[in-house]
């Protein structure tokens, strides 16, 4: 029990401290990108008719000529206290902008997080007991097929077929067009959300589909489970009783190992279904010079991604003896 403290411990103190670095990291490219904040969100002919005193107080604004250590030292203080600034292109505080986005987003990527983990086991296995056979080869091909293909694209095939051509989706949005949010009924929200859950599923049921399927041929070449099959077992009793007890806590692990690819399409998938979540709000930030912005919605997701690899190196060391520190 104080080894498995211990290993906990370790691990979030080094969550800690890369969440500092990426800060510094992210802080540093912003600060470096080439877009001017004011042409971008002023525009080169509202600043013409500006006087000199409005376009200084307009640079102040948006923390042009304060050096780069200063703001950042200034951000990251707030930030350990618990404010994470003024957003300004939404005039709003950060917490609040992210708040409204990440819970847009956050049944969107659990959606989509669920039904790749659980249809990639499912496929994994299926592949796995009846190695070499058409179904095999089918599920291989598809998920190696998939697995090099971008998430926007098959969000664009998905939006243009059930969208465009079948018309029996919405296009995008999270809402119907013109309907007041607070009046939009969850039937509604869940058929806006479906494209953008299936184009993020689709893509990341690759890896847990290929891991299953060789873990699974490692169970069905097992010695316990051809005593199984000379006791006279069917093969379904012996994929539940064997296969799936060996195969669903390593599944598990790698699914939450996997929350930083399905945060990283989520970005893409958004942007394609013009969905209001956090990843189009980070296009945003980023296209308008929204540092605040960005930097909070930077941090939320480091977070949400080392806190998947965090629980998978916990799953791991409670599922495998032999990675707590001190096994012989």
């Amino acid at each position: 029990m104080k080894k498995q403290a211990i290993f906990i411990s370790k691990n979030f103190i080094r969550m800690l401290i890369l969440l500092f670095f990426v800060s510094i990291a992210a802080f540093a490219l912003v600060s470096m990108a080439p877009l001017d904040p004011l042409q971008t969100n002023v525009g080169q002919a509202a600043m013409g008719s500006m006087s000199p005193e409005q376009i200084e107080r307009l640079r102040l604004y948006w923390g042009e000529g304060i050096p780069p250590l200063k703001r950042y030292l200034a951000w990251a203080g707030d930030f350990i206290r618990g404010n994470m600034g003024i957003s300004l292109l939404y005039h709003q505080p950060v917490a609040k902008v992210i708040q409204v986005r990440f819970a847009s987003s956050v049944w969107l990527m659990a959606a989509a997080w669920i039904l790749s983990g659980v249809t990639g086991v499912i496929l994994g296995m299926t592949a796995g007991a009846r190695k070499g056979s058409l179904t095999d080869r089918v599920i291989s091909a598809y998920a190696l097929v998939t697995a090099s293909t971008p998430a926007f694209w098959v969000a664009l095939v998905l939006l243009m077929v059930f969208a465009v051509w079948l018309k029996v989706l919405p296009v995008g949005l999270s809402v119907p067009i013109g309907a007041d949010a607070a009046t939009v009924s969850i039937a509604d929200r869940i058929r806006h959300g479906i494209l953008p859950a299936a184009a993020l599923s689709l893509t990341g049921i690759s890896n847990i589909t290929l891991h299953t399927r060789e873990k699974m041929i490692q169970v069905m070449e097992s010695d316990y489970v051809l005593f199984a099959r000379t006791r006279g077992e069917s093969m379904s009793s012996i994929v539940l009783r064997h296969g799936l007890r060996n195969m669903i806590l390593p599944a598990l692990t790698l699914q939450f190992a996997s929350i930083s690819e399905i945060f990283g399409g989520s970005v893409l998938v958004e942007q394609v279904f013009s969905y209001p979540g956090l990843g189009q709000a980070a296009v945003s930030a980023g296209l308008g010079s929204d540092i605040p912005l960005l930097m909070g919605i930077t941090m939320i997701s480091a977070a949400m991604v080392f806190a998947g690899n965090f629980i998978a190196d916990i799953l791991y060391e409670i599922i495998d003896p032999r990675m707590r520190r001190g096994a012989k």
